[in-house]
């Protein structure tokens, strides 16, 4: 895996904030708690967790047009946006939080691979600062949290299966994956395809342990950050 830091706190004005730096691709993850939630949730008793995700314009190599000039987000920012909030509400009890909702989001500040999987697992600390916070501040009688979820990638590039891929290495992948997991080792997602070569069993399972040790790897590093008793 390439190197990971989780700074928190990185902006003064949300309850809960990471920026998350994995090799060369960085995620700004801002948690926000309102208290409301959306009406199809409203009387349930329960409460909301969703996100936004967004690109500057050069966080790649070359400028992207913002998606707000375009009038709608792409095919892509959706499917990751909804990634990111299915992943946190696994792991969120959402009868102990009340109808709440908490908003995560998160903007590439610079994309070098892995954009989805870092805002998973930085949009997880953020949240998990912000639920702190509110417990704090009696706000809430106990953490609304089950457990911890990360991501990572990994894929196979001329025969060889590979961890936490950049930039260079997923864009000639023969196999691309994404794994979504909680801190007892459980799947959330998996999202697999054969960018160029069909793959079998026995590289399915190759990639899954793969990804399962660097979830491991991340999710050590988030209870140094954020503790769940």
């Amino acid at each position: 895996m390439r190197p990971v830091r989780i700074e928190t706190e990185y902006l003064e004005t949300a309850e809960g904030s990471a920026l998350i730096v994995v090799g060369n691709t960085r995620v700004l993850c801002a948690a926000s708690v309102e208290e409301t939630v959306p009406p199809f949730m409203r009387g349930s008793g329960k409460g909301w967790v969703t996100a936004e995700y967004s690109m500057l314009p050069r966080a790649t190599a070359k400028r992207t047009p913002r998606e707000v000039t375009k009038g709608k987000p792409s095919g892509r920012t959706h499917e990751i946006q909804r990634l990111i909030g299915r992943s946190l509400r696994a792991v969120v009890d959402l009868e102990s939080l009340g109808e709440r909702t908490i908003t995560l989001d998160c903007d590439v500040l610079q994309a070098d691979g892995g954009t989805r999987t870092a805002s998973v697992t930085g949009a997880f600390v953020a949240m998990a600062m912000a639920l702190h916070k509110l417990v704090r501040f009696k706000t809430l009688k106990r953490l609304p949290l089950r457990d911890y979820v990360a991501a990572t990638s990994v894929g196979v590039l001329r025969g060889e299966s590979l961890l936490d891929l950049c930039y260079e290495e997923d864009s000639r992948a023969d196999v691309d994956m994404n794994i979504v997991m909680t801190g007892a080792g459980k799947f959330i997602e998996l999202q697999a395809t054969a960018e160029q070569k069909a793959f079998d069993d026995i590289q399915m399972a190759q990639l899954i342990e793969l990804g399962r040790a660097g979830v491991r790897e991340l999710v050590e590093l988030q209870k140094t950050i954020v503790p769940i008793p």
